[in-house]
């Protein structure tokens, strides 16, 4: 337990640093617009009073978006204490998003969701038993019928980011992964392109929770 729980202070550590030593707008994945996203939000018939989780979502603008669009159940859970401080002193008092500052991993919250967002978190999961880890917490929050949006590095993007090594996913590996209890709504594929100007693709799905019956434990050769 005590070795588990020294990882996840590093990992903390290493967001935290990545935050604090710039600004939000200029970290690697920064998107100025998240119009992916809220086309995927709507391609999945999300009602306004969905509840909706935005896992790692770090500073990201996705929040302010939803707000405008009047969702107003909405969560950010990020490790990294640094990006939901930005986050917070963004958005001001009264904005309807609760803030989380958790792993992701051991995460056991007292609710389920509506939607499931996820943008470049997933392809960080590169050992089994922390892809595992994170398919459990998925299916233990979100509802039968909800849904998910999850994006991740394309088979030709990055290997690293951030110094820290990635898993990289087709649709057809996302689905695979995910397994039969998801129904494919929307699959595309995107080149992000950094404050920097490096051209990153993504590959994004979104699907529908059909049948809480069946668990992936998490097995891919990467």
């Amino acid at each position: 337990m005590t070795g588990a729980s020294d990882f996840r202070s590093r990992r903390a550590s290493h967001w935290d640093a990545a935050y604090a030593s710039r600004d939000p707008t200029e970290v690697s994945w920064f998107q100025p617009t998240v119009t992916t996203s809220l086309d995927l939000v709507e391609a999945l018939k999300t009602a306004k009073d969905a509840a909706i989780v935005d896992v790692g979502g770090g500073a990201s603008l996705l929040v302010d978006a939803l707000a405008e669009r009047r969702y107003h159940d909405v969560s950010v859970l990020d490790i990294s204490s640094s990006a939901l401080e930005s986050l917070a002193a963004r958005l001001g008092t009264g904005a309807p998003v609760e803030l989380i500052h958790h792993d992701l991993l051991g995460w056991r919250p007292h609710r389920q969701f509506d939607l499931w967002h996820d943008r470049a978190v997933f392809h960080f999961m590169v050992e089994q038993a922390d892809r595992a880890a994170y398919l459990r917490t998925l299916r233990s929050v979100l509802r039968t019928g909800g849904g998910i949006i999850v994006a991740t590095f394309a088979p030709d993007g990055p290997e690293i980011c951030s110094g820290v090594p990635v898993a990289r996913y087709s649709s057809s590996d996302l689905q695979e992964v995910l397994g039969p209890d998801f129904a494919v709504v929307e699959e595309l594929r995107e080149i992000h392109v950094t404050p920097t100007g490096a051209k990153q693709p993504f590959t994004w799905l979104a699907a529908r929770r059909t049948d809480p019956r069946h668990v992936f434990d998490g097995s891919r050769n990467v």
